[in-house]
């Protein structure tokens, strides 16, 4: 990793991407089927999972080993956090899903991803 000279998340983004992959590929395959009310749905139970299983695991691992635990974001995370958010809540809010807000999510973790190897 390091004579590769990527940062250090770049492997929790790849095992993230891992443990992810099923839903992912079953969301992409019902909305690729018109079925977009179910994709949405995978998806978000997919990251409410991710999200709440995680972090509390993390946590008692961390206890038990007794290291310190930070869950901190750096800048420019924070700024893509805030961007997600609000693009999603345009998104989910309006109950109406276009391909224009679809291509602006792939954007914003386009730029994720290429912060996650270019700090």
């Amino acid at each position: 990793m390091k004579k590769a000279g990527l940062a250090r998340f770049v492997v929790g983004v790849g095992i993230a991407g891992i443990v992810l992959l099923p839903e992912g590929i079953a969301s992409v395959r019902a909305a690729l089927l018109n079925r977009l009310q179910n994709s949405i749905n995978l998806v978000l139970g997919l990251a409410l999972a991710s999200i709440g299983l995680t972090i509390p695991v993390v946590a008692v691992v961390s206890l038990v080993l007794g290291r310190s635990l930070t869950l901190g974001l750096a800048l420019q995370n924070m700024v893509l956090l805030v961007l997600t958010l609000f693009v999603g809540t345009l998104t989910l809010g309006t109950g109406r899903t276009t391909l224009l807000r679809g291509v602006i999510h792939l954007a914003i973790f386009g730029a994720f991803l290429l912060l996650a190897i270019v700090p």
